[in-house]
């Protein structure tokens, strides 16, 4: 949108001055999603590793998820009304038939067996069953699987395989046998059927996955993070299990094009749906180019919900620890989360545009942002607490943090300005509200950093072993190290056995434009391919540990990987300069970039690619950042796939097959006998 149409956007004209009901008389304070309902069995497990904790027997799972078209509204800050939606969703014992378009949270601890059956109730579509000459053509809208992101879980048979289509009409049960030493953490489960992806997961296909654990660290074991994440009295902190999502619902004219709104110029300003009118997503692109794709996540003036609510508030006390476990589960949006103080009588926010929210975060939520500390990336615990005052999230990507507001009053929830390069729309994105905060009185705090480094100190000198409590001490006192709670050992340089190469690259000359992934050396001819699920694109060696370089050469990508997650080496900047480490400044992009710095030796299953090329006559390699990881192929075997977390790009061809074999003794693998 141009910069023009910005400013002709008032505040006054947009934050209607009548009678708007509070976000609290609309139902709008924010819950934990519930949980998703079980029937729960006992069944014995074989324990592959010893374990800190003493043996135990666990449970069986079994769960039922439903899909259909499920009507209901939602609210839109824009008009101070609820539109009326048809959207497909999980339903299910235990979802909220409030905020029906967020599943419900499903935990798990390790060494459980979890049997999930989906019934796909959708209307039949013979997309799904006829041959399709061209797979990454988007198809099959109703057609479903499942993919837990995130969990070390088995790829094939009915385990986390999303080479599956359950297809209308079809049940299919699925079986995660969850090991004994899976790591505890915030995981996600979604809708991943090829041709499908995208517009199932922005209707709200998507829910947090937990790991719960119970294992004290001991002197020869690392433990699991919760048993430290506990008040003085020892009960567990507060926890937020908040789903981010972007819900791009649109209502079609007599064309069925997306109905707009546009200013004097011209430029969209919003997506809009009329009394009467019911949205829905069934389409990724209309005859004008609107539905997925660059800048339409921005263009449409939705705004992302949280837990299936939009703009809602929190309550919370001042000086209370919460532990928030943020999910990305969203589609089109790079989230950089920031909190401020809101001013007090500043105008409601139940009648305001996504448009206006930039100014209106600009005139009431006030001084410096709010600390919080950041203790596990997609899942997995950091070695050391990081304090931040903001975290970028991609799509596919979890957060942990420690939050605490540190005096009574209203806070405000921000999405920070986005500069292009950093962005999964391509171009610079200002501000966006996410909700407030209503903070009663409690116990003020001036220095949260030491304030939360005292309360763990406290909680280990409570909860942990004897044997053990002096090195979590310690630990805690220099810098809030976490480190008798990480789940992976540093990967070595001896460790190391293969390198692999992978470029994400948009062929925008081709007709239709083709996604493609490489898996060329860096000084090999670049020869990018869009999927075929028929090709095997890389084979890996199982018990073996290979070093990455991820690249892309045309705009940024959120890369992820099924089954093992891995850790970041270096990232280099288009410069060569490393800007991973704590402190880095990340400014190739021509302004401080912060979701790099810091993240050196940080386990991820989901990762940024950046690229400053954003024209097909940009040539490489001017602009493009090398990102270095290193994965472990460990227990499991089988194909499953990697791809970029832009999930109408994996649609539409950016993802390949990989497949983990057992080795043959002589050097190479063996897949069949």
């Amino acid at each position: 949108m141009a910069k023009a149409a910005w400013a002709i956007i008032t505040l006054s004209a947009l934050v209607s001055l009548g009678t708007i009901e509070s976000a609290a008389a609309q139902g709008r304070v924010l819950a934990n999603p519930p949980k998703l309902g079980v029937q729960q069995g006992v069944a014995p497990k074989v324990t592959l590793q010893a374990l800190p904790a003493a043996p135990r027997m666990t449970t069986k799972k079994s769960l039922d998820l439903n899909i259909v078209y499920t009507p209901h509204t939602i609210y839109n800050p824009g008009t101070g009304r609820s539109d009326n939606v048809s959207l497909r969703s999980y339903t299910g014992a235990g979802v909220d038939p409030n905020a029906p378009y967020v599943a419900p949270t499903i935990e798990v601890n390790p060494g459980d067996t979890v049997d999930i059956t989906l019934h796909n109730n959708l209307p039949a579509d013979p997309s799904c069953t006829d041959a399709h000459a061209n797979p990454d053509i988007p198809h099959c809208f109703n057609g479903t699987n499942l993919h837990s992101h995130g969990l070390w879980v088995s790829p094939a048979g009915n385990s986390d395989n999303v080479l599956l289509s359950i297809n209308p009409g079809v049940s299919f049960q699925y079986e995660y046998n969850i090991p004994p030493d899976h790591p505890a953490g915030t995981f996600w489960y979604h809708s991943h059927r090829h041709g499908s992806t995208a517009l199932q997961v922005s209707s709200g296909m998507a829910g947090a996955l937990i790991v719960r654990g119970d294992r004290l660290p001991t002197p020869s074991e690392h433990g699991d993070i919760d048993t430290l994440l506990k008040n003085r009295d020892g009960s567990p902190l507060t926890e937020r299990i908040l789903v981010l999502q972007q819900i791009q619902y649109a209502c079609l004219d007599a064309a069925g094009n997306i109905k707009v709104q546009t200013d004097s110029q011209g430029n969209i300003i919003a997506w809009v749906c009329d009394p009467g009118d019911v949205g829905g997503i069934e389409t990724y692109d209309d005859a004008n180019g609107n539905g997925f794709g660059p800048g339409t996540w921005n263009q449409s003036g939705r705004y992302t919900s949280i837990n299936g609510l939009v703009l809602p508030t929190f309550n919370a006390t001042a000086g209370a620890i919460e532990r928030w476990r943020l999910v990305h589960g969203g589609v089109r949006d790079t989230i950089a989360l920031q909190f401020f103080k809101l001013k007090p009588q500043a105008p409601s926010i139940d009648r305001l545009t996504a448009f206006a929210a930039d100014s209106f975060i600009g005139d009431n939520c006030i001084g410096d942002p709010i600390p919080y500390q950041l203790i596990a990336s997609d899942g997995l615990t950091m070695a050391t607490a990081r304090q931040v005052t903001i975290d970028t999230l991609q799509p596919g990507y979890r957060s942990d943090a420690l939050v605490v507001f540190p005096e009574a009053g209203s806070y405000c929830v921000v999405n920070a300005a986005i500069a292009a390069p950093a962005s999964v729309s391509r171009t610079a994105v200002p501000r966006r509200l996410l909700g407030t905060v209503t903070v009663a009185p409690g116990t003020p705090v001036t220095d949260i950093r030491g304030y939360v480094t005292d309360a763990l100190v406290a909680a280990a000198q409570n909860a942990m072993p004897a044997n053990v409590r002096d090195t979590v001490v310690a630990d805690l006192r220099n810098g809030l190290r976490l480190s008798s709670f990480t789940p992976h050992a540093d990967i070595s340089d001896a460790e190391v056995k293969g390198h692999q190469f992978l470029t994400f690259y948009i062929d925008v000359t081709a007709q239709p434009t083709t996604f493609e992934v490489s898996s060329d050396p860096f000084d090999k001819p670049f020869a990018p391919k869009p999927y075929d699920p028929n090709r095997v694109d890389r084979v890996l060696t199982l018990g073996s540990a290979d070093e990455w370089q991820l690249q892309s050469r045309f705009v940024s990508h959120p890369y992820h990987i099924h089954v093992n997650p891995f850790q970041v080496v270096k990232i280099l900047d288009p410069n060569g300069k490393d800007v991973s480490a704590p402190g880095a400044v990340d400014d190739a992009g021509g302004s401080p970039d912060p979701q790099y710095p810091g993240l050196k030796g940080v386990w991820k299953d989901t990762l940024w690619v950046k690229s400053l090329v954003f024209s097909p006559d940009n040539p490489y390699p001017k602009g493009v950042y090398t990102i270095v990881i290193r994965t472990r192929y460990e227990r499991w075997i089988g194909e499953y796939v990697l791809h970029c977390h832009i999930l109408d790009h994996e649609d539409q061809g950016m993802m390949q097959n990989v497949r983990i074999d057992i080795p043959d003794g002589q050097g190479g693998t063996t897949h069949r006998h």
